[in-house]
């Protein structure tokens, strides 16, 4: 007899009573290598460094025995990874026997057919927002997109300066084309920091999430979470999250961390707000997690 849920609140026992602090959530960078040259995006513009299969496997049991349930593998694009014959569903079926729920995270330009459990495809915008930041990409994206039989695709969107104002139309064209939509605001990385929204700006798409989402658009963030983000008002637990770098490094904490410089004010990572809010048992950000990654509160 297993439940996730159970899991979940032994780990708030070992926090309260312990101190114990252990991620559940990991990203996996398993390349920098990627297809586009998407403005906003600082890591295709870093060395072209990717995993082996064998350091692959060596990261996820070490993500694994530091507590990690939730794997979500990312690049650079994913998709894109070989090594000595071996490709990205090798590493997944690998993560599937450790993980609770092992997902992906692709631009979306190569066929989209794996057997991870979630799949996050990252749509920025409209065709022509999209395109001005993800390399003219946002027709073949869809097309793969309408092609796949993947039983669980989600959309994340980052909200950027470019695609800020398409809240509403962006929403209800991805309603009718994935499961559901999980979205971010753009964080200002050195450089690009003109793409990130004014705190009104983030304040009105929010306001417009919030109410698209009492629509009935499948938008997965928790009330809670959309209103906290308004003026960034939680409680960060930000030890929930593990990052793990193509060389095999691997940081607690922050997405940030040995990637750019960390200001919280800025933050704009709805998943880090809804884990924390999960994590204080908030039950609607609980929820959430069951619907995103299949928690059950019992398994036989």
């Amino acid at each position: 007899m297993r439940s996730h849920y159970l899991e979940f609140l032994k780990r708030k026992a070992e926090y309260h009573l312990l101190g114990k602090k252990r991620p559940l959530l990991a990203g996996l960078k398993i390349t920098h290598k990627c297809n586009l040259r998407c403005r906003a995006c600082p890591f295709w513009r870093k060395n072209q460094d990717q995993m082996s299969y064998s350091l692959a496997l060596e990261t996820i049991h070490r993500l694994y025995a530091e507590g990690v349930r939730l794997l979500i593998i990312e690049g650079g694009e994913p998709l894109l990874w070989r090594d000595n014959g071996r490709g990205l569903e090798d590493v997944i079926r690998e993560a599937k026997k450790l993980f609770f729920c092992s997902a992906i995270v692709t631009n979306g330009t190569i066929p989209i057919e794996t057997e991870a459990d979630v799949v996050w495809v990252s749509i920025d915008g409209l065709r022509d927002s999209h395109n001005q930041n993800r390399s003219n990409s946002f027709d073949r994206i869809i097309a793969n997109i309408k092609a796949s039989s993947h039983p669980k695709i989600f959309a994340n969107v980052t909200f950027n300066r470019l695609s800020w104002r398409e809240v509403d139309e962006l929403v209800e064209y991805l309603s009718g084309l994935v499961k559901g939509i999980t979205f971010q605001f753009y964080y200002p990385y050195t450089g690009t920091e003109d793409l990130s929204l004014t705190p009104e700006q983030r304040k009105w798409v929010l306001e417009r999430l919030l109410a698209l989402k009492e629509q009935g658009y499948p938008i997965l963030a928790s009330r809670r979470t959309m209103e906290a983000l308004k003026d960034n008002a939680w409680r960060c637990h930000d030890w929930l999250i593990a990052s793990a770098d193509p060389d095999g490094t691997i940081h607690i904490g922050c997405y940030l961390k040995g990637r750019d410089r960390i200001m919280c004010d800025k933050c704009g990572f709805a998943a880090h707000v809804e884990m924390s809010l999960a994590f204080d048992l908030i039950p609607e950000a609980i929820w959430v997690g069951r619907k995103v990654f299949g928690f059950k509160l019992l398994e036989l």
